[in-house]
């Protein structure tokens, strides 16, 4: 039985569920009181990743996170199978209809921006609100451009076929424009290990979901179309410090051009959520008026 986003906010405790979907059954966690907020992470991150960022806003929000189906505790029937960015997108729709029967808020990272996007135009009215912080979405870029961004994460992917991890992750920080030398941070982050969990993670990423973002056939219009019919803002975000060069930070720009507007930026570069999550939750406050 769906619960409203108003009575939603009568408790705040922390609780792990888990919800059967066609071809999956997703892990995900409701924490918090106010509107209802899901956040979908990006690259190989489950709800485990936004640990940081939750207690920051769940004072505000009811905030829902989980674990994309392929990654860590929401398991694949067909683990061999491939997954599509509209599978992901109907299953954000139907963790939203467990907890909430209005439209909810959502913030989506990297894939889970393209996930937004496409959620949008497949569930009209579903959110009120979504927060794009710099989509992997090629087909938001024009002509030698979208080639370019789908051939690098190809070459990612064959990279990390012929070296694995090892081989994948310098391509993916050059890809991100990150220097992990040099990445700073808030402090008092949780440690996250590279843990067996997170390296299968990274796999279902790079080998089965970059070809579910590089195949995606959405036209870059239609979530703007969609948002205006249904009522939905998006707000296109960059990360401060991203390298202009990066693709998702282009595809972030591309996306604010077709809503005309300017992109709102969020501390920090592509991975700025996970950085610095005191300063993404204040962000985030000022953006949905909390």
């Amino acid at each position: 039985m769906p619960t409203t986003a108003t009575a939603a906010t009568a408790a705040s405790t922390a609780v792990t569920r888990t919800l059967a979907v066609p071809g999956a059954t997703l892990h995900f966690r409701v924490e918090g009181r106010g509107p209802v907020l899901l956040l979908s992470q990006s690259g190989e991150g489950d709800a485990d990743r936004t640990v940081d960022l939750v207690p920051h806003l769940a004072d505000s929000f009811t905030v829902v996170t989980y674990d994309r189906r392929g990654l860590s505790r929401s398991t694949l029937h067909d683990p061999a199978g491939p997954v599509t960015m509209a599978e992901h997108a109907d299953d954000v729709a139907r963790l939203l209809a467990e907890v909430t029967d209005g439209p909810a808020l959502m913030a989506g990272f990297s894939m889970g921006a393209a996930i937004g996007l496409r959620a949008v135009v497949r569930h009209p009215g579903l959110l009120s609100t979504l927060i794009a912080h710099e989509p992997v979405m090629p087909n938001l870029l024009a002509g030698a451009d979208r080639a370019e961004h789908i051939a690098e994460l190809t070459a990612i992917q064959d990279v990390y076929a012929a070296g694995g991890l090892p081989a994948a992750f310098p391509a993916i920080a050059r890809h991100l424009g990150i220097d992990p030398a040099h990445d700073e941070t808030e402090g008092g982050l949780t440690p996250q290990p590279l843990t067996p969990r997170r390296r299968a993670n990274f796999g279902f990423f790079i080998g089965t979901e970059f070809t579910a973002v590089t195949t995606d056939a959405l036209d870059p219009a239609e979530p703007v179309r969609a948002a205006a019919r249904a009522g939905t803002r998006i707000v296109a975000a960059t990360g401060r410090t991203t390298r202009r060069t990066v693709h998702t930070y282009r595809c972030a720009l591309a996306l604010a051009a077709r809503l005309g507007v300017e992109p709102v930026e969020f501390p920090g570069g592509h991975n700025g959520n996970t950085a610095f999550p005191r300063a993404t939750a204040q962000t985030l406050k000022t953006l949905l008026g909390q």
